[in-house]
């Protein structure tokens, strides 16, 4: 039996003794018996569910389908092509951290941990980068998205720039460590299924942007929905990757991965709003209103959390008009979402100071609209 002398041991035998499966399974299951609870519990969670899984992952699934198809079929070396393109580095990478979700963003970093571009490509790729956020604000104010990118692809690129010049474009010239994403490899059944209920997905969603009433069309629309939402839960809860695939798995295999793994954190993210609003009597709203002044800096610190689910709920309160715009980019320019990860196993200390430079421009532009600019 191990001997256990401090906190840390503890720790340490939890996560042996209880893998990340179990725990997923255990939120699973929690979401599944609220989700059939007699009365208002159950039809919150349900309705919450639907409208994650319709408002957001169909268009997630058809987006991350698209940029993995281009990169297993066209095989670029992203890192190699930038390598060579000078002052374009920085510009470049903060083009690929503002795709949607969390690749390119990461294309970026391991680049960066192989030597071939500098320090301030990688900042400008984690400034560019909303991680997995940008697809609940592209599906729901695709306006408002594309007003985010411009700016945080504008602040990446001064701020790159600036970074280089105060650190002489010095390269990581280590080599690339093991990240421990795991190859999946056959193409499964569950991942042919997944696509196939994206499709009718992706139409209701469509239907629901054109002010069509989805609730109206009858219970096949409302199951579709459903159907969807089970499916991503299940396999996110069995999966073996953490969020992130790699690029050997077939491209259906990573949209439903990564897909999955995004519904999970978009289905909190709308609980916890509905939740506090029918059952606590919570006034978000008031209580920002209150404290106008300091919500910025609140979603900025919140973007230096890793991982994205954060960053949706803060997206999740802008959408339902708790916290202003000024927020929403602050949040947006400092989150590095699921990038983070890679790039503090690669490169820990140069990660640790991208993010921090990633604050200064997050604070400059946030407040600024604060002040000068919200209505």
């Amino acid at each position: 039996m191990p001997v256990i002398t401090n906190i840390d041991d503890l720790k340490r035998i939890y996560r042996h003794r209880v893998p990340q499966r179990y725990h997923r399974i255990l939120i699973v299951s929690l979401l599944f018996i609220a989700a059939v609870y007699p009365g208002e519990l159950g039809e919150i969670t349900r309705l919450s569910a639907f409208d994650a899984y319709i408002q957001v992952s169909a268009f997630v699934a058809a987006t991350l389908l698209f940029f993995f198809s281009l990169e297993h079929f066209f095989k670029i070396d992203v890192g190699k092509v930038m390598e060579k393109g000078g002052a374009w580095q920085v510009p470049t990478a903060g083009c690929l951290g503002a795709l949607p979700g969390c690749g390119g963003a990461v294309v970026v970093i391991t680049a960066f941990a192989r030597g071939n571009i500098t320090l301030g490509a990688m900042v400008a790729a984690l400034i560019g980068t909303m991680g997995d956020a940008a697809f609940l604000l592209l599906a729901k104010e695709p306006t408002t998205y594309v007003k985010v990118m411009v700016i945080s692809i504008i602040s990446a690129i001064v701020f790159g720039w600036l970074v280089d010049r105060l650190h002489g474009g010095d390269l990581y010239s280590s080599d690339i460590r093991f990240l421990g994403h795991k190859v999946i490899g056959n193409l499964r059944y569950r991942d042919k299924t997944y696509i196939m209920i994206a499709i009718p997905g992706l139409i209701l969603g469509t239907m629901q942007l054109m002010q069509i009433d989805l609730y109206a069309l009858g219970p096949v629309v409302l199951a579709i929905g459903l159907v969807g939402a089970a499916l991503s839960v299940s396999v996110w809860a069995i999966s073996p990757v953490s969020a992130i695939t790699v690029s050997k798995d077939h491209p259906f295999t990573r949209t439903t991965e990564e897909t999955s793994f995004v519904t999970v954190w978009v289905i909190v993210a709308y609980l916890a709003y509905e939740y506090a609003y029918s059952f606590f009597g919570l006034d978000l709203a008031g209580l920002a209103e209150a404290a106008w002044i300091f919500i910025p800096l609140l979603a900025i610190l919140i973007g230096f959390v890793p991982g994205c689910g954060p960053q949706i709920l803060v997206t999740t309160l802008f959408l339902s008009g708790i916290i202003p715009f000024a927020a929403l980019i602050g949040n947006a320019i400092s989150n590095d979402g699921d990038a983070l990860f890679p790039a503090i196993a690669i490169c820990p200390k140069d990660a640790i100071l991208a993010t921090i430079y990633s604050a200064i421009p997050a604070v400059i532009v946030a407040y600024t609209y604060l002040i000068f600019l919200e209505n």
